[in-house]
């Protein structure tokens, strides 16, 4: 990594303020519903609210519920509302966790100590999800040696059920759906599922990081969506991200539990250290307040009336993007996603050089792969920009029409490489390499 020393003296604070500042001008405008994933907008209102009521707890630490009771009422607090919200019944219970990366590897490491508990005998514990689970799954059984089994998608980005039950053996101790899987904002077969899980006694696990504050909402907002949460029958367990669609600051989310039964196999304890007793209800252990108390206060302020309403925003804008897209030539929506996740593919364009003409134009739009597509969270402050993005897409999706393979360069050539790769292991090395080379100090 490239020297830089540490600063000899302090500086003034307006000039490292001014710095921060500056720094951010070359980055993505989220603020202006330019960005589809990542940041989560629902206006400036909104977001001053946040901000507020997470820096009033900014220096707190959530590690200490004796030290703080306050933050361990309001988490306490959070969880019972979202409980509330995802149907779990009086027995039902769960923790905030940092995000919905901690809050996959918080259930996998319960899944994998309840079935050490129960079933002694497994000794290669392994979990089935579909192709379009949220990869944060494998990094958690990567990290606690479960076997991950992959189930496949079809070109709607459906799972095969069938396929899905046969993978089931007697070393399986977890199941995950998704409501809706990320890439393609499709929610898998939750009751299907749970059927399942009932018949085979599995845990199963639903992946609502993206859709827990958003599907509820879409749904009072007067819109279809199929039955995902705790009140299905075989569903054990669900995650949720508050910062995404509850538009708190990151992070934020829940893993909840059908019972409190289930809830103790997250909780790790070290009970012969000089510092006294450590334990934790989940993975990470200092946790800013801020997240906590950004959460706590946000439910109260939107309130059910207010998240329906935003939600009936960003269906509306999703809808109207969804048709928008169908109606540019060579671009399609894949699958049939019920609310405000989806993606855009095509069979005769290169979609990443769609996608790399756009980011020319100022949209930042995420590539995915399996199939080639770009993708798209939609917010209610995208209801603002329906008209410029379509333009521009459409616009992008004509010259993009004419361009020959040679010319296709950048990154739509790099991911398209990597996309390509028959050998998903030299994908891996190359990513690898990649990431290890970006965080270095740029001159």
């Amino acid at each position: 990594m490239a020297a830089l020393r540490f600063p000899q003296q302090g500086m003034p604070a307006e000039v490292v303020l001014e710095d921060l500042q500056a720094m951010k001008s070359g980055d993505s405008d989220w603020k202006n519903g330019r960005v589809f994933s990542l940041v989560f907008n629902a206006g400036e209102e909104v977001k001053q609210f946040a901000e507020k009521a997470f820096s009033v707890y900014m220096n707190e630490n959530g590690l200490s519920p004796f030290a703080f009771p306050s933050l361990l009422k309001m988490e306490t607090e959070v969880v019972a509302t979202m409980l509330d919200l995802l149907g779990g019944g009086s027995e039902a219970a769960g923790n905030m966790t940092t995000g919905g990366t901690e809050s996959l590897m918080t259930v996998v490491k319960a899944a994998r100590d309840y079935a050490r508990d129960k079933y002694p005998g497994i000794k290669q514990p392994e979990l089935v999800m579909p192709l379009s689970a949220h990869p944060a799954i494998c990094k958690a059984a990567h990290y606690l040696d479960i076997k991950t089994v992959i189930i496949p998608t079809d070109k709607h980005s459906v799972v095969d059920l069938e396929a899905y039950r046969r993978a089931i053996n007697e070393n399986t101790i977890l199941m995950i759906g998704s409501a809706p899987s990320y890439p393609h904002g499709i929610v898998d077969p939750i009751e299907e599922l749970g059927r399942i899980a009932l018949e085979k006694n599995i845990w199963f696990h639903v992946d609502a990081c993206v859709g827990g504050m958003v599907l509820p909402f879409v749904k009072m907002a007067g819109y279809a969506i199929p039955l995902f949460d705790l009140s299905v029958p075989g569903v054990w367990s669900i995650s949720a991200d508050i910062h995404k669609y509850g538009y708190t600051p990151k992070g934020a989310s829940v893993v909840l539990y059908r019972n409190i039964e289930l809830r103790k196999h997250q909780i790790y304890v070290y009970a012969d250290w000089p510092g006294g007793v450590y334990a934790t209800p989940s993975i990470a252990g200092s946790r800013s307040g801020g997240p906590v108390a950004a959460s706590w206060a946000i439910i109260r302020y939107l309130g059910l009336d207010g998240y329906t309403k935003l939600a009936g925003l960003a269906m509306k804008a999703s809808l109207e993007l969804q048709k928008g897209v169908n109606g540019i030539p060579g671009l399609y929506v894949i699958g049939r996603p019920p609310a405000t996740v989806f993606a855009i593919s095509s069979d005769s364009l290169n979609v990443y050089a769609l996608g790399d003409r756009m980011k020319t134009m100022r949209w930042y739009i995420d590539s995915q792969q399996m199939p080639p597509s770009l993708h798209m969270t939609v917010m209610p402050e995208h209801a603002k920009i329906l008209q410029p993005f379509l333009a521009d897409l459409r616009t992008a999706a004509e010259e993009v029409a004419k361009l020959k393979q040679e010319d296709i360069t950048g990154e739509a050539a790099l991911y398209g490489m990597i996309g390509t790769l028959p050998d998903r292991g030299m994908a891996k090395d190359f990513a690898t390499q990649y990431l290890n080379e970006l965080y270095q100090v740029r001159r």
